[in-house]
């Protein structure tokens, strides 16, 4: 059984400006698919404009809220709002609150630099 703790991955920004932890990933937990971070962006920040060639990814709003761009549409989402972002569609978030946006990031297959170009 292997049980990763958020306080032991190290935070750090991703190729889209976002700051995240990867709490689980092939690279550091023994993870064979998937990779799942925790980001967050404060108040007026958002991610940069990307896209995934592989990777399927699932946002699930944690706290805040925020307004989620994929592929020329927008919806506003918040607290356990859960968004399934297609590989090879561009994509970004913002927060549009007072208060810090926590998202969890589920890729499928699992986050890589080389897997994300932005646009």
């Amino acid at each position: 059984m292997k049980i990763q703790k958020r306080e032991s991955a190290k935070p750090f920004i991703t190729l889209d400006g976002s700051p995240i932890r990867e709490i689980v990933h092939p690279n550091s937990s023994g993870a064979v698919n998937q990779s799942l971070a925790e980001a967050s962006l404060g108040p007026g920040q958002a991610t940069l404009r990307h896209i995934h060639q592989k990777s399927e990814e699932i946002y699930y709003i944690v706290s805040g809220s925020g307004r989620i761009h994929i592929g020329g549409e927008e919806a506003v989402v918040g607290k356990d709002d859960a968004v399934i972002i297609p590989p090879g569609t561009d994509h970004y978030i913002e927060n549009i609150d007072d208060m810090e946006l926590v998202l969890l990031c589920c890729s499928a297959p699992a986050y890589s630099d080389s897997d994300t170009d932005i646009l």
